[in-house]
């Protein structure tokens, strides 16, 4: 049997995405999970993931400041707790609304083998592999 975990995002690794973006994963395979997997990631001021899509379902919540959300070309300004859910295979992106201020989300797809496609490129990636985790079943991000 799998066992419950604690996670404390002050003490795990937090990986450097580039552009002013920096994640920290949380429940992952890593911890045992087998059907999700979620995380946080903060965006220095102006910073912005490029445009992609995903082959699950995700929801993002804002847990400080405030966002931009770009959904399948509309953009859509969110305050802190305000929170998205978007189908697969939907291009968004974040961006931090704010010159001056951080801001950061929290995020959870519906799948542990959850990719990334980058709309611009056309690149594919497993959210795991983004992370520095080991990807296990399903296709390849």
């Amino acid at each position: 049997m799998t066992q419950p975990a604690i996670l404390r995002p002050r003490e795990l690794p937090t990986n450097d995405r580039g552009g002013g973006a920096r994640t920290t994963p949380l429940v992952t395979r890593e911890c045992g999970s087998t059907s999700m997997i979620n995380g946080i990631t903060a965006f220095d001021p102006g910073a912005a993931i490029g445009l992609h899509k995903h082959n699950c379902e995700e929801s993002v919540m804002v847990i400080e400041g405030q966002a931009i959300a770009e959904v399948d070309g509309v953009r859509h300004h969110l305050d802190t707790n305000d929170t998205t859910w978007i189908p697969a295979n939907v291009p968004h992106r974040f961006i931090n609304a704010s010159a001056t201020a951080p801001m950061r989300i929290f995020w959870i797809y519906a799948s542990i083998d959850a990719t990334r496609t980058m709309i611009a490129t056309g690149e594919e990636r497993a959210i795991d592999a983004e992370h520095g985790h080991q990807s296990g079943g399903g296709g390849g991000k």
